[in-house]
């Protein structure tokens, strides 16, 4: 009977091997052979997720040589099949020139209990190993997980969000179109608000929005890197870079005017504008932004404060390809180009593609 089913492959005369497989079965269940040409059944009908099964439950329960060689080829022809369709997927999302733009795909935090369901099948979708899938889900705050063609990143955004990973994707013109607003102090502040400001090219003018514009606080501290002579383990003299200090960032975010107002604490003019804190010779800077920050929690209590940024950048700091194409629009004084400006631009400029994206 085995070799009439064998026969019957060869002719792809499928109708016939499917009933003699019937009818085998019910005599010799278990042997290996059967169970193989069974698992071919599947194959040829389609049935990809059911031949899957029989070729690595052979692979568990026989040692007969020629048997393995043949399951192991079936598995190898369905992982073919698998990376064929993802690949035409990939090409069909991308074929449209929005979608060539350059994206990125973040992954949101995922509660610890169920990072095991969720990594396996996240390793299933990205074609991962379990293991290192489970170490990249994040438990707070974001990680960049991707950086691509945005129809590439939707694609596997898209399949995660149904298998439950929280996960978002943006497109980076999107961040590069925001308009963003260096503070230097509030000149006057009721419900109408209005800023003395600099712009993008540091032109220096005023703005006036409403505070209930403003959805979010962006947090943010940056470090200020200096060169140092230091003595290394011989007793010798060398230089090193080292983060000598901090700077404070905050950001208000206007969803509606696609704009960023951005405070930082050595670039605020406490002795101008608004009294927000009597000002005096003793007040240190963190004083004073303290007692700013409070005053603007105040002013906007309903928004939204974000502060995970060095969560973020831990993941997003390497990428810096992605991030020379991210204006920073940070006026630190710098001796050397860093990534953290260019990652706290993107951070922020994030969530707000994200607030607008899900505006009603």
């Amino acid at each position: 009977m085995l070799e009439q089913i064998a026969e019957a492959f060869k002719r792809r005369d499928y109708n016939t091997a499917a009933k003699l497989i019937k009818h085998q079965i019910k005599e010799t269940p278990e042997d290996p052979w059967l169970k193989f040409y069974l698992g071919r059944l599947y194959e040829v009908s389609d049935q990809r997720q059911k031949a899957e099964k029989a070729y690595r439950q052979l692979l568990q329960i026989t040692t007969h040589n020629k048997i393995l060689i043949q399951a192991r080829q079936g598995l190898h022809r369905l992982e073919e099949i698998k990376q064929e369709q993802r690949q035409r997927a990939i090409n069909q999302a991308t074929s449209d020139p929005t979608n060539s733009e350059l994206g990125i795909l973040i992954l949101e935090p995922i509660s610890q209990d169920l990072k095991a369901i969720s990594a396996k099948k996240m390793s299933e979708i990205m074609q991962t190993d379990v293991y290192t899938t489970k170490l990249i889900l994040p438990s707070r705050g974001w990680r960049l997980y991707r950086v691509g063609k945005v129809g590439e990143m939707e694609f596997y955004g898209l399949q995660l969000q149904k298998a439950e990973i929280p996960c978002f994707w943006v497109r980076i013109p999107k961040i590069q179109q925001i308009r963003v607003f260096q503070i230097k102090y509030f000149l006057k502040s009721a419900s109408e608000v209005t800023v003395i400001c600099e712009n993008e090219t540091n032109q220096p003018g005023s703005l006036t929005f409403n505070w209930s514009e403003v959805t979010a606080r962006v947090m943010g501290i940056l470090p200020i890197f200096e060169e140092v002579v230091d003595v290394n383990a011989k007793h010798q003299l060398e230089r090193k870079t080292k983060t000598q200090d901090y700077n404070q960032f905050c950001d208000l975010h206007l969803p509606g005017r696609n704009s960023i107002l951005r405070l930082y604490d050595h670039g605020y003019e406490f002795q101008q504008g608004v009294e927000i804190i009597q000002t005096t010779e003793q007040n240190t800077i963190r004083i004073n932004w303290n007692s700013l920050m409070n005053w603007v929690e105040q002013e906007v209590p309903e928004a939204k404060v974000w502060s995970d940024f060095n969560s973020f950048a831990e993941t997003a700091l390497d990428y810096t390809e992605l991030l020379n194409q991210i204006p920073a629009h940070i006026q630190l004084l710098r001796r050397k180009k860093t990534n953290w400006d260019a990652t706290f631009q993107l951070y922020s400029g994030t969530l707000l593609v994200k607030e607008n994206t899900n505006a009603p």
